[in-house]
């Protein structure tokens, strides 16, 4: 089934079940099965101001609209969550605190200074409370992502027509590089793969590779996707946008020894409580894996929950380390026609989908492996969600 065909059957089923009185009931069962209150946690990386613009430039599934994301916000007022802290949400689930609606806690991963240009300002003119998970040792920095750098090159050869050299790359590149010159996949459809499979140092030689062969030059590094500075990240604090950790180097832990662990959830918490002068005590799993080790580990170093990108209901009494995110993107709300989709959005957050079993949830959890078996690998949006 081709894409536009699958989001039209979407979207007309959205509408048939908006409309019937169905979604409503779905979001009941739903309710029941989480313990009497819904606890939807969503989960973004970029909002830019031109989806259509920046689609051209970056990873399509990093990316929302400012006036979607918006409408979302106003959505799920309109279905009647509350929006609230994630510190609120934990109480809830915990059974130390007692609500009358659903709650949903909206939450940002990665530290995209897009966030603070454009999701920043509706939040706060919506007095809209947020967390937002940071990689300790980007932030106040010029770098970008791997997987920013490896879409931006990609897409430059594919543009230029460029032949690489694999002799000269690591055996992965080709994984990566002849899909896409072949017209057989995405860019960003490859990278994702690509990332699942392969540790970050053969990312980051990859990288390197790449731009040896292009040549160098300012051009390669993405203009796109700069990550904040640490007055931008604590003035987002002083109005409500709470900070998480999401490890030093945006690392993987599952595929890392104990040691580098425990240096990356302990040592991203000290910087960010030293810039922010605030308590972090939350976390988030780079590409939603998660480990007993990993979990483990963040008990040791003093943290209260972590969020995974499962796409599944989270149940009150559960456990606040295997907290499940929504992880949304602009599509998610296109309807039939191409536009922005009411009903479709609305079916979204009340999960109807996932409750009729029309979609696939990739568990995050895995078995934790050493760095001599792979390495840290960086992620695409949504590693871990649920797929159509």
């Amino acid at each position: 089934m081709s894409g536009h065909i699958r989001r039209t059957a979407k979207a007309a089923t959205a509408a048939a079940l908006h409309y019937s009185g169905m979604r409503r009931a779905l979001a009941a069962y739903r309710r029941y099965r989480s313990g009497g209150r819904r606890i939807l946690i969503v989960s973004y990386h970029r909002v830019v101001e031109d989806f259509t613009g920046a689609l051209q430039r970056s990873i399509p599934g990093l990316l929302i609209s400012r006036e979607t994301f918006r409408r979302h916000l106003e959505e799920a007022h309109a279905a009647g969550y509350a929006l609230v802290s994630l510190e609120e949400a934990l109480e809830v689930m915990a059974g130390r605190k007692v609500v009358k609606k659903d709650l949903c806690v909206v939450t940002f991963d990665d530290g995209y200074r897009d966030v603070y240009r454009h999701a920043y300002p509706v939040l706060k003119r919506m007095g809209v409370p947020a967390i937002q998970y940071l990689p300790a040792l980007y932030v106040g920095t010029d770098r970008r992502f791997d997987h920013d750098r490896l879409f931006h090159l990609v897409s430059l050869m594919k543009r230029n027509r460029v032949q690489p050299d694999y002799a000269a790359l690591p055996a992965a590149s080709a994984t990566l590089i002849e899909p896409v010159l072949r017209k057989e996949k995405t860019p960003s459809g490859a990278l994702d793969e690509l990332i699942g499979q392969h540790p970050g140092a053969t990312l980051r030689a990859i990288v390197d590779g790449l731009e040896r062969q292009l040549g160098g030059g300012a051009e390669l590094q993405p203009e796109h996707g700069d990550i904040m500075s640490w007055d931008e990240v604590r003035r987002m604090a002083a109005d409500g946008i709470s900070v998480g950790a999401h490890t030093l180097h945006h690392t993987v832990l599952t595929l890392e020894d104990p040691d580098t662990v425990a240096r990356e959830v302990t040592g991203s918490r000290t910087i960010l409580e030293r810039e922010v002068g605030r308590p972090v005590r939350d976390f988030a799993y780079c590409n939603g894996w998660y480990s007993d080790e990993v979990i483990a580990a963040l008990l040791r170093a003093g943290y209260r929950s972590a969020v995974t990108t499962e796409d599944l209901p989270n149940v009150l009494g559960g456990d606040p380390f295997t907290l499940r995110r929504k992880v949304l993107w602009e599509n998610f709300s296109i309807g039939m026609t191409g536009d922005y989709s009411s009903c479709l959005t609305r079916c979204q957050l009340d999960d109807v989908f996932g409750a009729l079993g029309t979609s696939r949830t990739v568990i995050g959890r895995r078995p934790q492996r050493s760095t001599r078996q792979t390495g840290a690998v960086g992620h695409v949006a949504g590693g871990g969600s649920r797929r159509p």
